[in-house]
C-alpha cells in the first residue's frame, strides 16, 4: 500500500491524493508538515508531497509521483495512447505549472500574513500570468474535458493549480484570472462538484486551522 505524506491544506499534495482516489489506488494518509526531520527523511528538499511504496521506494515532486502511479497503475489510464495526444496533455500540465501556479505562488506569504504584497512584485505575477493566460486559451479545449473528450492527469493538474491562482493569485491582484480564458471557469466549477473534488476539499478545509497556526507561528519566528 502505499503511504502519501503530507498536509492536505497543500494544493500539491491535493492532485497526487486525487489521481490516487480516481484510479482506486490503496493508499493511506501521513500528515507531515514540510520541512520537517521526519520529511527530509522521505523527501531529499523537504517538500510536500512524497510517497513511499509498497516495496519502500520513497519518491518526491508531484509530476514524479503522478508518473509513477500512472505507470503502475494503468488499469485506470489518465494519459491518452497516442505520443502527440500525451504531449499536449503534458504540455498544458507544465504551462500550467510555470504560468499560473509558480507566478500565484510568490504572493503566498502576503495573502497569509494578510499583508499587500508589492506593487513592483504584483506586476511581475501579472505579467506572468499574461502569458499563461494566452497559452492555456490557446491549448484548452474544454470539450467537455481540458484537453478533449477524454478525462486526463490535465484535468487533476489544472483543477488544483487553479486553487492556488483563485485564492492567492485573483485575491492580491483583484483579478478574476480564471475568467480570462473562455471555458475556464465552467469547467473548473464542474471539476470541483465530482465525488473525489468534494471529499478533497472537504479535507483541506479541516486541516486548514492547523495549517494557518503553524504558519502563523512561522511568521513569528521568522520577525524574531
Amino acid at each position: 500500500m502505499i503511504i502519501l505524506h503530507g498536509f492536505a491544506a497543500s494544493n500539491y499534495y491535493n492532485l497526487v491524493k486525487h489521481v490516487l482516489l480516481y484510479k482506486e489506488v490503496p493508499f493511506q494518509e501521513n500528515l507531515l508538515y514540510g520541512g520537517s526531520d521526519e520529511l527530509l527523511a522521505i523527501s531529499p528538499v523537504g517538500k510536500v508531497p512524497a510517497i513511499t511504496t509498497s516495496e519502500g521506494l520513497n519518491l518526491s515532486e508531484s509530476s514524479v509521483i503522478c508518473d509513477f502511479i500512472e505507470e503502475t497503475y494503468p488499469d485506470i489510464p489518465l494519459y491518452p495512447d497516442n505520443a502527440e495526444e500525451r504531449a499536449v496533455v503534458r504540455q498544458i500540465m507544465k504551462i500550467a505549472e510555470l504560468y499560473f501556479e509558480l507566478p500565484s505562488r510568490r504572493l503566498i506569504r502576503y495573502a497569509f500574513s494578510g499583508t499587500e504584497a508589492p506593487e513592483t512584485l504584483k506586476t511581475e505575477v501579472q505579467q506572468v500570468l499574461n502569458r499563461g493566460i494566452t497559452a492555456l486559451a490557446n491549448l484548452c479545449q474544454f470539450s467537455p474535458w481540458i484537453a478533449g473528450d477524454k478525462f486526463t492527469m490535465a484535468d487533476i493538474y489544472m483543477h488544483y493549480v487553479n486553487t492556488i491562482v483563485t485564492s492567492i493569485g485573483s485575491v492580491q491582484l483583484d483579478w478574476d484570472v480564471l475568467a480570462e480564458i473562455p471555458g475556464m471557469k465552467e469547467w473548473n466549477n464542474t471539476m470541483s462538484q465530482s465525488d473525489i473534488a468534494l471529499n478533497v476539499e472537504a479535507d483541506r478545509q479541516k486541516n486548514m486551522p492547523e495549517f494557518l497556526e503553524k504558519l502563523k507561528a512561522q511568521f513569528s519566528a521568522a520577525k524574531q
